[in-house]
């Protein structure tokens, strides 16, 4: 079976193309390698990556439908998009184009070419219920990136793809992540000297899910899709952690003290994050990094990377 990756060169992209081939596999993708971040990132994570990876913008329709004519997959799965609560509030119109629009293009490009199996990603930050949150539907947006993401859920729902699988990611961290996520951030400060933005004077939990069980969720959640079904699954860690004992856990691994400036809520924010991941448990998913292991491996990572002590 052939599938196709978007968003491949990205952090869970890559991870999850490097999985899909251990797994026998083919694979292919695509990236536009926008410039949200540093894109030299993205092209070092292209290198891990033994399979086509062509650049591609989803917004370009055509070049898209060229794309899938000539390699014809079996099945996609969808991980391009604008990341980023908080910035999602000072650029919406990106996140209009990169999430919405680039998304109703890959959805028409999967109808017109027969693809009848597409798993995509969504977020934890449509969930707004009690927690542990449940795939239960999307309450309120708070900011753009949740109303996209919201947004996907429902085109995917009405589409014409036959079956369709939602994915609600819970913090995802680990070694290539993003430079904009809170792990990649911290680290970086406290290796410089510079200070760390601590929200909420501290007093949030998030569930960090490490990239490997991620990873196990997506090739979970799609070899057990089923024809005509539309399903959604958390893919969380499912426990709640204290952020100040999630930057007690960097330190101590850089062997180093934060400087932390503390920060009123932030209004992009949750201040809790807990995922329910019985309906995923069902079908296998257990998840098995725990922060300690993950944090390490981390900054492992980072060490090697940008070559520092």
């Amino acid at each position: 079976m052939k599938i196709m990756i978007t968003g491949m060169a990205g952090f869970i992209g890559m991870h999850t193309a490097k999985a899909f081939m251990d797994k026998g596999y083919e694979v292919c993708g695509i990236d536009n390698y926008n410039e949200y971040y540093d894109p030299n990132l993205k092209w070092d994570r292209a290198k891990e990556i033994d399979a086509t990876l062509h650049n591609i913008d989803l917004l370009d329709r055509n070049q898209l439908i060229d794309f899938i004519y000539a390699e014809n997959p079996n099945a996609v799965i969808h991980l391009a998009g604008y990341p980023g609560v908080r910035f999602s509030l000072e650029q919406p119109e990106l996140y209009m184009a990169n999430n919405i629009k680039a998304t109703h293009h890959l959805i028409d490009a999967c109808e017109m070419l027969a693809i009848d199996k597409v798993v995509y990603a969504s977020t934890s930050s449509v969930n707004t219920g009690p927690i542990p949150f449940k795939e239960d539907p999307p309450g309120q947006a708070k900011h753009p990136y949740a109303m996209t993401k919201i947004a996907n859920e429902s085109m995917f729902n009405y589409s014409r793809i036959d079956s369709t699988t939602g994915l609600r990611f819970f913090t995802a961290y680990g070694p290539w992540g993003r430079p904009d996520m809170a792990l990649f951030k911290f680290v970086d400060n406290i290796v410089h000297g510079t200070e760390i933005e601590v929200y909420n004077n501290g007093e949030m939990t998030r569930d960090f899910t490490y990239i490997d069980d991620i990873v196990d969720g997506i090739i979970i959640a799609f070899e057990s899709m089923k024809p005509g079904e539309n399903e959604i699954y958390n893919i969380g860690y499912g426990e709640r952690v204290q952020l100040m004992d999630f930057v007690r856990e960097i330190e101590k691994n850089l062997g180093r003290e934060a400087n932390i400036r503390y920060s009123p809520m932030h209004p992009a924010d949750n201040k809790d994050t807990w995922s329910d991941t019985t309906k995923l448990q069902a079908l296998g998913y257990k998840p098995k990094v725990s922060i300690e292991e993950g944090v390490a491996k981390f900054v492992e990572w980072y060490k090697s990377y940008y070559k520092v002590n």
